[in-house]
């Protein structure tokens, strides 16, 4: 383990900058998010959650797929190249590093995503513990563990100095590259940092979503989940905004459009959500007419269907940004709530 004291993060970021492309959470706007570090960025560590997860490095927003260009009479369509530079995701928390490994499960897998693989051959992940989780917060619902992170590089920040763990090849690599500015820990930074992760489980365990059951959710719960009752009244608040999928570190849908530059035509791909009334819309019409059959998809999905296809993993970790920025509180706690009430079923 190494440390490096928080006056000289600066340098830290430069030095990893001469080489890799950085991204961190940034202040702007009175909001934080994940975004590209220059000298004069406002980099803040202390937010516990950016309003977006770190997703956007690896499935971003929105991309170029390919080029569509006409020269007098012939058409050529030029692909967008892959990501080749390495790059360095900074102040990841452990929720959302694993909101990562979901999106693994879905574009790592047969057929593979090209445009996500590069971006996961070249990205190295430095995952920071969460010093204070807050009471929106239910990661361990999920068996994530806030406290001891699972990345390239492990981070604590105690006190005045930011604690640094190599934790797989590329965090020896990064670690390597930035050791000049790193001092060797001893025994009692050890402990210290033992301590930390100690206070930190302390607080998880106080919070009020910590111990939500999620019994009878699961692949084998299809038909029973379904056809339930419940969703005819729980979903009557959802305005359809999509808020909740687009800070969602999970959410993977996406639609893909053109665009004409009016001397080419781009080919893109950009987030889109299963709350919208267009969402599956095709040329045969839309198997999904209404907000019901919407909102029930898209909690089946996190619950029921994705753990049925990836080996009992759920498509939620917890990070809780949708308990804080739904503007009817129509999260994904109060449906697991909504069926724990329910008759004989616990969730």
């Amino acid at each position: 383990m190494y440390k490096i004291k928080k006056e000289n993060l600066k340098a830290l970021f430069q030095m990893i900058s001469e080489k890799q492309d950085l991204i961190l959470p940034v202040k702007k706007a009175e909001q934080t998010n994940f975004a590209l570090w220059t000298e004069d960025a406002d980099v803040d560590l202390t937010t516990l959650k950016t309003v977006k997860s770190g997703k956007d490095a690896f499935f971003p927003q929105s991309e170029t797929l390919y080029t569509c260009v006409r020269d007098g009479k012939k058409l050529s369509v030029e692909p967008e190249a892959l990501r080749a530079h390495p790059f360095v995701v900074f102040g990841m928390k452990a929720c959302d590093v694993k909101g990562v490994e979901v999106l693994d499960k879905v574009f790592l897998s047969d057929p593979v995503d090209t445009f996500y693989a590069a971006r996961r051959e070249h990205g190295t992940i430095v995952a920071m513990a969460c010093h204070e989780p807050e009471e929106s917060c239910f990661c361990k619902v999920f068996g994530t563990d806030a406290a001891d992170p699972v990345a390239d590089v492990a981070v604590w920040m105690i006190g005045e100095e930011l604690f640094w763990k190599a934790v797989t090849e590329k965090g020896n690599a990064l670690t390597e590259s930035v050791k000049e500015l790193l001092q060797d820990a001893d025994a009692a930074d050890e402990e210290a940092v033992s301590k930390e992760k100690e206070a930190i489980r302390t607080i998880i365990e106080k919070l009020p979503y910590t111990h939500l059951s999620l019994e009878g959710w699961d692949g084998n719960a299809t038909e029973e989940k379904f056809n339930s009752p419940v969703w005819n009244e729980l979903y009557k608040p959802c305005l359809a905004c999509g808020t909740c999928t687009f800070v969602c570190p999970t959410c993977q849908c996406y639609d893909i459009k053109d665009y004409d530059t009016g001397h080419d035509v781009k080919r893109y791909r950009c987030w889109d959500s299963c709350m919208y009334s267009d969402f599956t819309l095709m040329a045969g019409g839309n198997n999904r007419t209404t907000q019901l059959q919407r909102f029930r998809q898209r909690f089946m999905h996190k619950l029921v269907y994705f753990p049925a296809n990836n080996d009992g993993m759920y498509s939620c970790v917890g990070c809780g940004r949708c308990v804080e920025k739904c503007p009817e509180a129509l999260n994904i706690v109060k449906v697991i709530k909504a069926f724990e009430k329910q008759g004989g079923e616990k969730a």
